[in-house]
């Protein structure tokens, strides 16, 4: 594929993954010549790129988050999501489509997505506490080659996930 992406050099850590998510229809540009990779990147947009990295199966059942209307881009991604519990939501009644998406909220989404395969391994970042949620999330992560976090010895689970990250994250995943 070639590169319509201004925003996107060759060099790049997520070069590839940029080209292979659009390649594979997980995601689009912001625009016909701009993929903005440091762009936060919202709740929606992390379960869509998700649910279509999967194959975007077929959605018996509508989501009944408050905040998620059925005709929304990312409603089947949501109800999915929420059917093969990658998300339980933010409450019970809502999504919060727009807000960010932690890194320890992307790679929990792509873990359970995964089946959540157990973690082994000693937690090397001194950010993700063993209690944490997504402590395991983070292990099986870093296990698996999809990340190595933002240093040697933290994570940054808080921090806001890059659209960039989180293609980078599948496409490491995929390979």
């Amino acid at each position: 594929m070639n590169n319509p992406f201004v925003d996107v050099s060759e060099d790049a850590y997520y070069y590839q993954a940029v080209l292979w998510a659009v390649g594979e229809g997980i995601t689009n540009g912001t625009d016909d010549h701009h993929f903005s990779p440091n762009l936060t990147a919202n709740r929606a947009q992390c379960v869509t790129f998700l649910y279509r990295y999967v194959g975007a199966p077929a959605v018996e059942n509508k989501t009944t988050f408050a905040d998620v209307p059925a005709t929304a881009y990312y409603a089947d991604a949501v109800a999915w999501a929420a059917a093969e519990g990658v998300t339980n939501g933010t409450s019970s009644t809502t999504f919060s489509p727009d807000a960010s998406v932690t890194r320890a909220q992307a790679v929990t989404f792509q873990w359970r997505a995964a089946g959540a395969p157990a973690a082994e391994g000693t937690n090397a970042f001194a950010d993700v506490s063993a209690s944490a949620f997504y402590a395991p999330a983070v292990q099986w992560a870093v296990n698996a080659g999809v990340t190595t976090g933002t240093s040697d010895t933290t994570f940054s689970p808080n921090s806001n996930c890059l659209r960039a990250q989180i293609v980078s994250f599948l496409y490491r995943a995929a390979k």
